[in-house]
């Protein structure tokens, strides 16, 4: 039976790796870079429970959070239509467009608070990776940019994203709502079970 869990397990050793050696979000976000653009270079290793999309909501499904909760991955899938809300994450981020694309739309505060849009839209292709992080900018909304299908990124965090106090924002307004996200199951993928590969090495 083949192993098709394997990049995502070799891309969470290499996470663990790069948050033990490097401390500073820049050398993170850099380092993190690569085994990410290694990770959605193919898009058959993500389990089917872990890429189902919901009628009504965008989905956030935990594939796996540092026992240190140094960093968590998820894939976040997107129907049709689907957005966030204008949101922030208060620790650094990248994401990596799996299948499908993405609209990114950035955005900024004034001096008293007002949040507006930072630019025109952006949009992400498969394979494509964006970062966010209080230092480099971290207000954003996310949405599918296909009418016909779903979209699904892979998002990694330096912190466990769904237990993490966060905020909503309006345009044109200075209010600020906290939330937390949580995660859309309650289960995790099997990254450790090799058994079938090791037990047909034996005969």
């Amino acid at each position: 039976m083949p192993d098709t869990i394997a990049p995502l397990r070799q891309f969470v050793l290499d996470a663990t790796r790069i948050v033990s050696e490097y401390s500073l979000e820049s050398e993170i976000i850099s380092a993190i870079k690569m085994p990410l653009a290694q990770l959605i270079e193919r898009d058959d290793w993500l389990p089917d429970a872990f890429a189902k999309p919901h009628p009504q909501y965008y989905q956030q499904y935990l594939l796996y959070c540092d026992p240190q909760e140094r960093f968590s991955v998820q894939s976040f899938v997107w129907g049709p239509g689907q957005s966030t809300p204008i949101h922030n994450h208060t620790v650094w981020g990248l994401v990596g467009v799996l299948r499908g694309a993405e609209l990114c739309q950035r955005y900024q505060r004034d001096a008293r608070g007002v949040v507006s849009k930072d630019g025109p839209s952006v949009m992400l292709k498969a394979k494509e990776i964006d970062a966010v992080s209080p230092a480099i900018g971290d207000l954003h909304t996310v949405a599918n940019a296909l009418t016909d299908r779903p979209s699904i990124s892979i998002h990694v965090y330096g912190k466990n994203i769904g237990n993490t106090i966060r905020g909503v924002f309006k345009e044109g307004s200075s209010e600020e709502k906290a939330f937390v996200s949580g995660y859309s199951s309650d289960v995790v993928p099997n990254l450790w079970n090799q058994a079938d590969e090791i037990r047909a090495r034996l005969n």
